[in-house]
Protein backbone atom coordinates (compact mmCIF):
# COMPACT_ATOMS: atom_id res chain seq x y z
CA UNK A 1 0.00 0.00 0.00
CA UNK A 2 1.37 3.30 -1.22
CA UNK A 3 -0.56 6.68 -0.05
CA UNK A 4 0.89 10.19 -0.61
CA UNK A 5 -0.99 12.77 1.27
CA UNK A 6 -0.66 16.56 0.53
CA UNK A 7 -2.28 19.86 1.71
CA UNK A 8 -2.02 23.39 2.47
CA UNK A 9 0.42 24.09 5.06
CA UNK A 10 -1.74 24.20 8.44
CA UNK A 11 -4.38 21.76 7.60
CA UNK A 12 -2.80 19.28 9.90
CA UNK A 13 -1.52 16.63 6.62
CA UNK A 14 1.36 16.07 8.74
CA UNK A 15 -0.32 15.19 12.23
CA UNK A 16 -3.16 12.53 9.68
CA UNK A 17 -0.15 11.34 7.88
CA UNK A 18 1.71 9.95 11.17
CA UNK A 19 -1.66 8.82 12.68
CA UNK A 20 -1.92 6.67 9.06
CA UNK A 21 1.32 5.49 9.53
CA UNK A 22 0.61 4.07 13.09
CA UNK A 23 -2.78 2.96 12.26
CA UNK A 24 -1.34 0.63 9.27
CA UNK A 25 1.28 -0.33 11.57
CA UNK A 26 -1.47 -1.37 14.26
CA UNK A 27 -2.91 -3.25 11.71
CA UNK A 28 0.15 -5.57 10.94
CA UNK A 29 2.06 -3.40 8.04
CA UNK A 30 5.70 -2.97 7.76
CA UNK A 31 5.46 1.02 7.53
CA UNK A 32 8.04 3.39 5.74
CA UNK A 33 6.92 7.29 7.08
CA UNK A 34 8.32 9.18 4.21
CA UNK A 35 8.83 13.24 4.88
CA UNK A 36 8.30 14.39 1.82
CA UNK A 37 7.79 18.16 2.28
CA UNK A 38 10.14 20.85 2.92
CA UNK A 39 8.64 22.52 5.44
CA UNK A 40 9.64 18.87 7.51
CA UNK A 41 8.02 18.29 10.78
CA UNK A 42 7.25 14.69 10.51
CA UNK A 43 10.02 13.36 12.20
CA UNK A 44 8.73 15.44 15.75
CA UNK A 45 4.74 14.26 15.28
CA UNK A 46 6.29 10.57 15.39
CA UNK A 47 8.34 11.73 18.39
CA UNK A 48 11.61 11.76 16.98
CA UNK A 49 13.78 13.64 18.99
CA UNK A 50 17.32 13.21 16.75
CA UNK A 51 17.75 15.71 14.12
CA UNK A 52 17.24 13.59 10.76
CA UNK A 53 19.24 14.64 7.45
CA UNK A 54 17.68 14.63 4.71
CA UNK A 55 18.74 11.97 2.12
CA UNK A 56 19.36 14.81 -0.42
CA UNK A 57 22.65 16.35 1.77
CA UNK A 58 24.07 12.49 1.76
CA UNK A 59 27.31 13.91 -0.58
CA UNK A 60 29.36 10.59 -0.33
CA UNK A 61 26.49 8.61 -0.86
CA UNK A 62 25.24 10.40 -3.76
CA UNK A 63 28.33 10.45 -5.21
CA UNK A 64 29.21 6.73 -4.76
CA UNK A 65 25.56 5.76 -5.63
CA UNK A 66 25.10 8.15 -8.90
CA UNK A 67 28.43 10.41 -9.32
CA UNK A 68 29.71 13.43 -8.82
CA UNK A 69 28.90 16.45 -10.37
CA UNK A 70 30.38 17.62 -13.59
CA UNK A 71 30.94 13.88 -14.65
CA UNK A 72 29.12 10.92 -15.86
CA UNK A 73 26.37 9.63 -13.12
CA UNK A 74 23.54 7.08 -13.17
CA UNK A 75 20.09 7.91 -14.08
CA UNK A 76 19.08 4.92 -12.13
CA UNK A 77 21.32 3.54 -9.26
CA UNK A 78 20.63 0.96 -6.84
CA UNK A 79 19.67 2.25 -3.84
CA UNK A 80 17.77 0.23 -1.13
CA UNK A 81 20.32 -0.71 0.62
CA UNK A 82 20.19 3.23 1.67
CA UNK A 83 16.36 2.57 1.86
CA UNK A 84 17.64 0.42 4.24
CA UNK A 85 21.25 1.73 6.08
CA UNK A 86 19.60 5.41 6.69
CA UNK A 87 15.96 5.01 7.53
CA UNK A 88 15.53 5.36 11.70
CA UNK A 89 13.13 3.25 13.12
CA UNK A 90 10.61 4.97 15.90
CA UNK A 91 7.79 2.95 17.42
CA UNK A 92 8.10 0.15 14.62
CA UNK A 93 7.82 2.63 12.02
CA UNK A 94 11.19 3.32 9.50
CA UNK A 95 11.04 6.70 8.52
CA UNK A 96 13.18 9.00 5.59
CA UNK A 97 13.13 12.58 5.46
CA UNK A 98 14.30 13.13 1.88
CA UNK A 99 14.71 16.88 1.55
CA UNK A 100 13.70 19.51 -1.12
CA UNK A 101 14.15 18.82 -5.07
CA UNK A 102 17.18 20.82 -6.42
CA UNK A 103 16.16 23.51 -9.01
CA UNK A 104 18.17 23.76 -12.31
CA UNK A 105 18.80 27.57 -11.58
CA UNK A 106 20.49 26.98 -8.16
CA UNK A 107 23.32 25.23 -10.29
CA UNK A 108 23.83 21.60 -11.66
CA UNK A 109 22.19 19.20 -9.14
CA UNK A 110 21.40 16.41 -11.60
CA UNK A 111 22.76 13.95 -9.26
CA UNK A 112 21.34 14.80 -6.25
CA UNK A 113 17.67 14.81 -7.96
CA UNK A 114 18.83 11.25 -9.56
CA UNK A 115 19.45 9.81 -6.48
CA UNK A 116 15.85 11.31 -4.89
CA UNK A 117 14.01 9.48 -7.92
CA UNK A 118 15.94 6.56 -7.20
CA UNK A 119 14.86 6.43 -3.68
CA UNK A 120 11.43 7.01 -4.39
CA UNK A 121 11.19 4.12 -7.13
CA UNK A 122 12.38 1.87 -4.65
CA UNK A 123 9.82 2.79 -2.23
CA UNK A 124 6.82 2.76 -4.37
CA UNK A 125 7.86 0.21 -6.67
CA UNK A 126 10.45 -2.01 -4.88
CA UNK A 127 9.35 -2.70 -1.49
CA UNK A 128 5.62 -5.24 -0.22
CA UNK A 129 5.49 -2.39 2.59
CA UNK A 130 3.45 0.39 3.23
CA UNK A 131 4.97 3.75 2.55
CA UNK A 132 3.25 6.65 3.40
CA UNK A 133 3.89 9.77 1.51
CA UNK A 134 3.81 13.25 3.73
CA UNK A 135 3.94 15.48 1.20
CA UNK A 136 3.82 19.48 0.61
CA UNK A 137 1.18 21.40 -0.98
CA UNK A 138 2.51 19.62 -4.79
CA UNK A 139 3.76 16.28 -5.94
CA UNK A 140 7.87 17.51 -6.69
CA UNK A 141 9.04 14.44 -5.21
CA UNK A 142 7.07 12.31 -7.61
CA UNK A 143 7.72 12.03 -11.10
CA UNK A 144 5.01 11.15 -14.08
CA UNK A 145 6.72 7.25 -13.25
CA UNK A 146 6.86 7.05 -9.48
CA UNK A 147 3.17 8.85 -9.31
CA UNK A 148 1.84 5.45 -11.05
CA UNK A 149 2.47 3.43 -8.20
CA UNK A 150 0.69 5.55 -5.69
CA UNK A 151 -2.15 3.84 -5.14
CA UNK A 152 -3.75 6.85 -3.47
CA UNK A 153 -3.39 10.43 -2.60
CA UNK A 154 -5.46 12.08 0.23
CA UNK A 155 -5.51 15.68 0.03
CA UNK A 156 -6.11 17.16 3.16
CA UNK A 157 -8.26 20.79 3.40
CA UNK A 158 -10.51 22.92 5.69
CA UNK A 159 -13.72 24.49 5.51
CA UNK A 160 -12.32 27.61 3.63
CA UNK A 161 -12.58 28.69 0.02
CA UNK A 162 -8.41 29.59 0.15
CA UNK A 163 -7.85 25.80 1.21
CA UNK A 164 -10.16 23.88 -1.24
CA UNK A 165 -8.72 26.11 -4.18
CA UNK A 166 -5.30 24.70 -3.01
CA UNK A 167 -6.70 21.17 -2.75
CA UNK A 168 -8.12 21.43 -5.80
CA UNK A 169 -4.62 22.72 -7.87
CA UNK A 170 -3.21 19.86 -5.99
CA UNK A 171 -5.42 17.09 -7.31
CA UNK A 172 -4.80 18.90 -10.86
CA UNK A 173 -1.16 18.39 -10.54
CA UNK A 174 -1.36 15.05 -9.14
CA UNK A 175 -3.86 14.00 -12.09
CA UNK A 176 -1.28 15.38 -14.75
CA UNK A 177 1.23 13.55 -12.92
CA UNK A 178 -0.34 10.38 -13.36
CA UNK A 179 -1.76 9.48 -9.49
CA UNK A 180 -5.32 7.31 -10.72
CA UNK A 181 -6.67 7.77 -7.22
CA UNK A 182 -7.36 11.03 -5.36
CA UNK A 183 -9.51 11.69 -1.81
CA UNK A 184 -10.25 14.33 0.12
CA UNK A 185 -10.43 14.43 3.72
CA UNK A 186 -11.76 17.72 5.53
CA UNK A 187 -9.66 18.74 8.68
CA UNK A 188 -10.66 20.39 11.47
CA UNK A 189 -13.96 20.81 10.88
CA UNK A 190 -16.03 23.12 13.72
CA UNK A 191 -19.43 22.88 12.88
CA UNK A 192 -22.70 21.41 11.23
CA UNK A 193 -22.48 24.74 8.67
CA UNK A 194 -18.51 24.07 7.78
CA UNK A 195 -19.92 20.33 7.51
CA UNK A 196 -22.52 21.65 4.92
CA UNK A 197 -20.07 24.04 3.00
CA UNK A 198 -17.61 21.06 2.43
CA UNK A 199 -20.71 18.87 0.72
CA UNK A 200 -21.62 21.55 -1.59
CA UNK A 201 -17.86 21.72 -2.88
CA UNK A 202 -17.03 17.78 -3.34
CA UNK A 203 -18.85 14.85 -4.28
CA UNK A 204 -20.05 11.88 -2.29
CA UNK A 205 -17.07 9.67 -3.93
CA UNK A 206 -14.64 12.74 -3.82
CA UNK A 207 -14.77 13.64 0.02
CA UNK A 208 -13.34 10.42 1.57
CA UNK A 209 -14.64 11.61 5.39
CA UNK A 210 -14.81 14.88 7.88
CA UNK A 211 -12.64 15.11 11.05
CA UNK A 212 -14.14 17.37 13.43
CA UNK A 213 -11.95 19.79 15.11
CA UNK A 214 -10.34 19.20 18.42
CA UNK A 215 -9.26 21.52 20.58
CA UNK A 216 -6.94 19.42 22.70
CA UNK A 217 -5.27 17.70 19.60
CA UNK A 218 -4.64 21.15 18.32
CA UNK A 219 -2.89 22.61 21.37
CA UNK A 220 -1.26 19.24 22.48
CA UNK A 221 -0.61 17.80 19.15
CA UNK A 222 0.42 14.05 18.57
CA UNK A 223 2.95 12.32 20.85
CA UNK A 224 5.00 9.30 20.09
CA UNK A 225 2.30 7.66 22.02
CA UNK A 226 -0.37 8.18 19.55
CA UNK A 227 -2.82 11.12 19.81
CA UNK A 228 -6.09 11.52 22.18
CA UNK A 229 -8.53 8.76 20.11
CA UNK A 230 -10.30 11.06 18.39
CA UNK A 231 -7.83 11.10 15.33
CA UNK A 232 -7.09 7.44 15.94
CA UNK A 233 -10.90 6.76 15.85
CA UNK A 234 -11.57 8.92 12.66
CA UNK A 235 -8.43 7.17 10.40
CA UNK A 236 -9.81 3.62 11.51
CA UNK A 237 -13.63 4.53 10.09
CA UNK A 238 -11.82 5.92 7.03
CA UNK A 239 -9.43 3.09 6.25
CA UNK A 240 -12.39 0.92 6.91
CA UNK A 241 -14.61 3.05 4.32
CA UNK A 242 -11.33 2.81 1.82
CA UNK A 243 -11.76 -1.28 2.34
CA UNK A 244 -15.25 -1.48 1.62
CA UNK A 245 -15.15 0.81 -1.20
CA UNK A 246 -12.70 -1.00 -2.76
CA UNK A 247 -13.66 -4.66 -2.52
CA UNK A 248 -17.76 -3.08 -4.06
Amino acid sequence: MKIAVSGKGGVGKTTISASIARHLRDQGYQVYAIDADPDANLAQVLGIKEKVKPLVELEDVIAEKVGKKGSFYSLNPEVDDVVEDYSLVQDGIRFLRMGGIKKASSGCYCPENSFLNSIMRSLVFSRDEAVILDMGAGIEHLTRGTSAGVDIMLIICEASQVSLETARTIENLAREGGVKTIKFIANKVRSEKEQEFLKRKFTDDELLGIIPYSEELVLQGISENGDSGLLTAEIARLFAKLKLENNQ
